[in-house]
């Protein structure tokens, strides 16, 4: 896998290679991610379980209608181009209907892959600000080597111990996040990892705050300053975006926002969707 990171003055516009693209996946995250019963879905399935809504080209039969249909968890799942770099590059486009015998390595490599894809769009993200400049040569050093990593064989793959890996890249990331958050001014707030669950936020200047892991669940984030905050691996489900605005928000995924409620008046990073089910 091969791409090129451009730079832009807010989130980055990330190459397609780590946006999932489903037509050229075999399903992986249909079949080898285990789900139970409960709100986000509406059967239990097990490990190397087709789900019964798998079709037999491997698209969703009810991606149009997942919410209603009682799958809401799947609307928050991004793989960011895991699912194809397996199936195309490491299984070389084999599916596991086609080779069966492949199909418990599959479901092995597939989770790997996507962590060290996830890695990926964090760093092309940080490698895509102009604020990051001074870090340019480290990231890049980074992301040749994740995406060598990528580029390896299933069975070295399958062994691979990510969290190492994750290890280098962090202090990449956190260099790059105090970067760009010094733009906001003054002392931003420092709220990694906190606690926030169900809390009153309505309005709450945040504007370039630490927010890396905090437990945002169900807040009120209405109209809240969000601009230019860390938000990287913050649980954002069922928080109240409302009218908040995120331009330039750090290390935002799609499957974040998707998570939470928000409107037309939230006000998003560049490249983001608005969700469906967001209220207009």
């Amino acid at each position: 896998m091969r791409f090129t990171v451009s730079e832009t003055p807010q989130a980055a516009i990330l190459p397609v290679e780590l946006r999932g693209d489903c037509a050229n996946c075999f399903g992986l995250c249909c079949v080898a991610l285990p789900f139970a019963r409960s709100h986000d879905f509406a059967v239990d399935k097990s490990s190397g379980e087709p789900c019964r809504n798998l079709q037999e080209d491997f698209r969703c039969g009810i991606h149009t209608r997942l919410r209603d249909s009682g799958f809401p968890g799947c609307t928050v799942y991004d793989c960011f181009g895991a699912g194809q770099q397996v199936s195309q590059v490491t299984f070389g486009g084999v599916s596991w209907r086609e080779a069966p015998g492949t199909a418990r390595q599959m479901y092995e490599v597939f989770p790997v892959m996507r962590q060290l894809h996830e890695l990926l769009r964090h760093l092309a993200e940080a490698r895509a600000l102009a604020a990051t400049r001074p870090l340019h040569r480290d990231l890049d050093r980074a992301l040749a080597r994740v995406t060598e990593l990528t580029g390896g064989t299933a069975a070295d793959l399958e062994k691979l111990d990510v969290g190492p890996v994750r290890a280098e890249v962090n202090p990449l990331l956190l260099k790059s996040s105090s970067l760009v958050r010094a733009a906001a001014g003054g002392k931003p707030k420092n709220k990694r990892g906190a606690d926030l669950i169900g809390k009153r936020l309505r309005g709450a200047k945040l504007r370039g705050a630490d927010l890396r892991g905090a437990l945002l669940i169900a807040a009120d984030l209405s109209g809240a300053d969000l601009s230019l905050a860390d938000l990287i691996g913050a649980d954002l489900r069922d928080a109240d975006l409302s009218g908040a605005d995120l331009t330039g928000a750090l290390f935002l995924t799609q499957p974040q926002l998707n998570s939470a409620r928000g409107d037309a008046a939230t006000r998003l990073p560049e490249g983001f969707e608005r969700p469906s089910h967001w209220t207009r």
